[in-house]
C-alpha cells in the first residue's frame, strides 16, 4: 500500500489554473496534490545576445523554491551570491523540455523566460514545474498572437513531465515525498502529447534496477503524462 493509498498507477490530485499572475502573459498555477508552483511567462523583445541576428527566438527558465515550501525554512540561494547545483540542473530541465516543442525561427528574435517557484513542496517540483510551465508558455504565445507578433503559432505539440519509482519493489507513478525519500529508484519522464521522450532521468537509490522495471516505469509515465496532457487540453479549452 502506498503511503497515500493511491493505487500504483495513480496521479496525485493535478489542477492547472491560467491567469493567476496579473502582469505576466502567461501564467499557471500547478498542483500536483500538496506540491504547488507558480509558473510565470515573460516576454522579452531581444533575445540572447549569442542568437542576435540568426532570426531565432530563444526559451529558458528559473526556478526557484521558497523559503517555507518545504518543512524548516531554506535559505534564499540569492543570500548566497548563486543557484545552487539542483536548482541550476532543474531550471536547464525546463527550458530544455519546453524549447523541444517550440519552433525557435518562428518566434522571431525574442525571448519567453519561463519563471518557476515553488510555493509549497511534497516531491515532483520538477515535473510540475514543465507541465504547469507548459500552459503558461502557451498562453504567453497567444497573447503575441492577440497582438499580431506572430505569423504562424510556434507551439508544435503539448509537453508533460512525471516521476516516476521503484518502492518497496513496485512501479509507482507520481512520487510524493514520503515515497520519494524512500524509493529503491527515481525516475523523470518528460514526454510530449504526441508520446515522444524529451528526456529520462533515473537513479537507483540502492541495487540498480533492470531494463523490465524501466520498461515498466516507462509505461505508467506515459499513463501520467497522457492524463497530464489531457488536464492541460481542458485547462486551454482545446
Amino acid at each position: 500500500m502506498r503511503p497515500s493509498k493511491r493505487g500504483f498507477d495513480e496521479l496525485r490530485n493535478v489542477t492547472l489554473e491560467r491567469n493567476v499572475a496579473r502582469y505576466a502573459e502567461g501564467s499557471c498555477l500547478v498542483k500536483f496534490g500538496e506540491t504547488h508552483v507558480l509558473c510565470t511567462a515573460t516576454l522579452e523583445e531581444r533575445g540572447p545576445g549569442w542568437l542576435r541576428g540568426t532570426g531565432k527566438g530563444w526559451v529558458t527558465a528559473e526556478y526557484s523554491m521558497l523559503p517555507r515550501a518545504t518543512l524548516e525554512r531554506t535559505r534564499r540561494e540569492v543570500t548566497s551570491g548563486k543557484p545552487s547545483g539542483r536548482t541550476q540542473e532543474i531550471q536547464r530541465l525546463i527550458g530544455r523540455a519546453l524549447r523541444a516543442v517550440v519552433d525557435l525561427p518562428a518566434l522571431g528574435e525574442k525571448q519567453i523566460t519561463l519563471d518557476c517557484d515553488v510555493l509549497q513542496a511534497d516531491g515532483g517540483t520538477r515535473t510540475a514545474s514543465i507541465t504547469g510551465a507548459w500552459v503558461a508558455l502557451h498562453d504567453c504565445l497567444k497573447w503575441m498572437q492577440s497582438r499580431n507578433m506572430l505569423s504562424t503559432m510556434p507551439l508544435r505539440d503539448h509537453v508533460a513531465a512525471i516521476s516516476c519509482g521503484i518502492y518497496r519493489g513496485n512501479p509507482v507513478l507520481d512520487l510524493d515525498y514520503a515515497e520519494d525519500s524512500a524509493a529503491e529508484t527515481d525516475a523523470n519522464f518528460v514526454l510530449t502529447g504526441k508520446g515522444g521522450i524529451i528526456e529520462v532521468q533515473g537513479t537507483a537509490e540502492g541495487a540498480p534496477f533492470s531494463e523490465e522495471e524501466l520498461i515498466a516505469l516507462l509505461g505508467l509515465a506515459r499513463k501520467g503524462t497522457t492524463e497530464l496532457v489531457a488536464l492541460q487540453k481542458a485547462a486551454i479549452g482545446s
